[in-house]
C-alpha cells in the first residue's frame, strides 16, 4: 500500500511513458527553450534523484551549457541516499567548484538531490548563490512518497524519535535564494511536500509533468534557465505576466 498522502498508483504507473514524451518534446521545443534569458559563465552544480547518477542530468546540463552557464555533474555515482559520506564528499565538490571559479554556484537538485541541494546551501550560504529543487519533499520527508521503502532500505533509516526533529529541520528553507518547481501530476512525490515556505527569498513554480520527466521537461529547463540567469545578490521571483501565464502557475 502506498504511503498516506502519496500520488495515486496511476500516476506512479504512467511515470516512464509520461517522461519519454516529455523528453520526445525537446527537439520541437528548442526555438521556445533558445528565448530564456542566458548565463554569464557561472558555475551550476547539477544533482540527481534517488537511484539515479549523472546520466539523468545530461540534457539539463547541455542545455545550460549552451545558454552560456558552466554545468557540472556531482559526480559521486548513483544517489543511494545519505550514506558512504555522500554529505561530505559533496561539500568538497561545491568547495572545490567555488575555488576554480572564485565566484559562488548555484545548485539545482532533483527531487532527494534538492535535499542536499538546501542542506548544503543551510551550511554553506558563502559557497551558494541559489538553489532550485526540482520535485524534492523537503517539507514532508519520506512519507509523501510513493518509493519512501526502497528509500528505507538503501538509506538504513531507523524510526528514532529524533526523526520528527530532522524532518522539522529540513523542512526549513536555506537563507539563500531558492525555487521549487513541482508538478501536480507527480506520480513519485505528492507535490504539496515539494513547496517550499513563503519568504521574501522563496518562491513555488508549478509545471505540467511527471516526475521522472522533470530533468527533460521544456517547461522546466526554460524556468531553471530564467532563475539562474539572475545576477548575484538581485534576486526577484518568476515573473508570470504575458505568455509565461498560459504556461506557468
Amino acid at each position: 500500500m502506498a504511503p498516506a498522502g502519496a500520488p495515486s498508483l496511476a500516476l506512479l504507473l504512467l511515470e516512464a511513458q509520461r517522461a519519454v514524451l516529455e523528453g520526445m518534446s525537446l527537439g520541437p521545443a528548442q526555438p521556445f527553450l533558445r528565448r530564456a534569458p542566458r548565463g554569464d559563465g557561472q558555475p551550476v552544480l547539477l544533482l540527481p534523484g534517488f537511484t539515479a547518477g549523472d546520466g539523468s542530468t545530461t540534457a539539463l546540463r547541455r542545455y545550460l551549457k549552451r545558454q552560456g552557464f558552466s554545468p557540472h555533474p556531482w559526480l559521486l555515482g548513483l544517489n543511494f541516499g545519505p550514506q558512504g559520506g555522500v554529505r561530505e564528499r559533496l561539500a568538497l565538490r561545491v568547495e572545490a567548484l567555488t575555488q576554480r571559479y572564485g565566484r559562488k554556484l548555484s545548485i539545482v537538485g532533483w527531487s532527494l538531490g534538492g535535499i542536499y541541494a538546501r542542506e548544503i546551501a543551510k551550511r554553506r550560504p558563502d559557497q551558494v548563490r541559489q538553489v532550485v529543487t526540482l520535485g524534492s519533499p523537503f517539507a514532508d520527508v519520506g512519507r509523501a512518497s510513493n518509493v519512501s521503502r526502497v528509500f528505507d532500505v538503501f538509506a538504513r533509516r531507523s524510526a528514532a524519535p529524533s526523526r520528527s526533529s530532522l524532518a522539522d529541520r529540513i523542512s526549513q528553507p536555506p537563507d539563500v535564494p531558492s525555487t521549487a518547481i513541482f508538478s501536480k501530476t507527480d506520480g513519485v512525490v505528492h507535490w504539496q511536500s515539494c513547496l517550499e515556505p513563503e519568504t521574501d527569498h522563496t518562491e513555488n513554480i508549478e509545471v505540467r509533468g511527471s516526475h521522472c520527466g522533470l530533468g527533460v521537461n521544456p517547461l522546466v529547463l526554460y524556468a531553471i534557465a530564467d532563475r539562474l540567469s539572475q545576477p548575484e545578490g538581485v534576486w526577484r521571483p518568476f515573473d508570470y505576466r504575458g505568455w509565461r501565464r498560459t504556461l506557468y502557475r
